[in-house]
């Protein structure tokens, strides 16, 4: 087969790169190694009418949505068009500390240690280093632990392998929406137009000035150029060959930025256990037990997601499911009591560190190494061009995929004329 660009991957990046390609009369192939389109995007039905996204759940609206275009989401258009139930995301903060709801100068203190965490950070990187949060914040404040575990989810990793630097420069979360059919859904939905090969696992890419041929189980697909979406995890294990190999600035900025770890754990209560304050966020920790980030009934569906992040959320994946549904039922069970047991329906656990489709959950640069953010979306001698959320200056997230594989067939344009 031949065609003008090969596209590797059918999440939001490549079928975003594939859409703008078709605008523009480039013919393309997306092959896409898993059995579905839509990535890290990804909902399962979890109880009747309620879905669980095991990949991103909010629908992020950045908070220069004026002056970069990269923070505006599309998705939320989308949904809209399509009538789907939103609920705009407007809870505030709840700990619960050994069973104990913090109230008072105990919620003052907790927030008045994350405003200290976020200054110091702050701080640091004016003063133009990229260092590990571990070696800036209060590792013996008491409330650590919560800290630590928030940032575990929302980084995500723990705070020794974390660049304070990437942490700062992240753009930061403004208005969020969830999805009562799950974003996954949606992703699948938008995508559904764009013509896929699933199942085709790239093993070897042979590249050079003169264009790309891409070995497959299935075959062989020769092209021009080439749009990697492929995850950093992925791309750093070398499942995929590249002949020639990649240049060393480009596999510099792949290992710069690795992969993180966050799981979630989804339950499905079978009776309306949940009153209207229960819906929203929490975090629940113990003196001798591992804590969690928590979401509650959020678009009214019964489901309560326990989130975990960094070393934890590895080993949690080699434990199995069983383990993982007996320690969201704990950290739930810490909050609401031990009756809501009862009710708990069924559970879903991600292993995404695991996944071998992706590796990690999203990328979080080294300490060191922010500056590989630069470098990552940068293209090949014009023939190898790279998009997905760890080029994108909204990484992590999906619409940030998105416009990252507009940019990708935009230099692909570009590069034809």
């Amino acid at each position: 087969m031949e065609t003008d660009v090969v596209i590797i991957g059918a999440g939001s990046a490549g079928l975003s790169a594939a859409k703008e390609l078709a605008k523009h009369d480039v013919s393309f192939a997306v092959l896409e190694a898993s059995h579905r389109i839509g990535g890290r995007a990804y909902s399962e039905s979890i109880g009747p009418d309620a879905w669980f996204d095991l990949g991103c759940a909010y629908l992020v609206i950045g908070p220069d949505v004026d002056t970069h275009i990269d923070e505006t989401n599309p998705f939320v258009d989308f949904a809209k068009g399509r009538g789907e139930v939103m609920e705009k995301y407007t809870h505030p903060a709840r700990y619960h500390h050994n069973r104990h709801t913090l109230n008072g100068s105990e919620l003052a203190a907790v927030e008045q240690y994350h405003q200290d965490c976020d200054d110091i950070i702050r701080q640091s990187v004016e003063r133009g280093e990229d260092v590990p949060i571990s070696d800036l914040i209060d590792l013996d404040n008491r409330f650590f632990a919560p800290y630590n575990d928030m940032m575990a989810v929302t980084h995500p990793k723990d705070v020794d392998e974390g660049s304070a630097l990437d942490f700062h420069n992240r753009v930061e979360e403004h208005i969020n929406y969830n999805l009562q059919r799950g974003y996954g859904n949606l992703v699948g939905a938008w995508g559904r137009d764009v013509d896929v090969s699933l199942n085709t696992k790239v093993e070897r890419i042979e590249w050079s000035a003169h264009g790309v041929s891409v070995i497959t189980p299935k075959g062989t697909v020769k092209a021009k150029r080439l749009i990697s979406t492929v995850s950093n995890g992925v791309l750093a294990s070398g499942h995929i060959e590249f002949s020639p190999r990649l240049p060393d600035w480009k596999l510099d900025a792949i290992h710069g930025i690795p992969m993180g770890a966050e799981n979630k754990i989804g339950v499905h209560f079978t009776s309306d256990v949940f009153a209207p304050e229960d819906t929203g966020y929490f975090q629940a920790w113990s003196d001798d037990e591992p804590g969690a980030y928590i979401d509650v009934n959020l678009v009214s569906t019964n489901v309560v997601t326990v989130f975990i992040g960094g070393r934890f959320s590895q080993w949690m994946e080699k434990q199995g499911q069983p383990a993982a549904r007996e320690f969201a039922l704990d950290r739930i069970a810490a909050i609401f009591g031990n009756d809501i047991r009862k009710s708990a329906g069924r559970s879903i656990g991600t292993a995404w560190y695991t996944d071998p489709w992706t590796l990690g959950s999203y990328s979080s640069a080294a300490p060191g190494q922010y500056h590989q953010r630069e470098w990552m979306p940068k293209p090949i001698d014009d023939t190898l061009f790279f998009a997905g959320e760890s080029t994108a200056r909204m990484h992590g997230m999906c619409h940030g995929a998105y416009w990252s594989g507009k940019r990708a067939a935009h230099e692909v344009i570009a590069a034809e004329q």
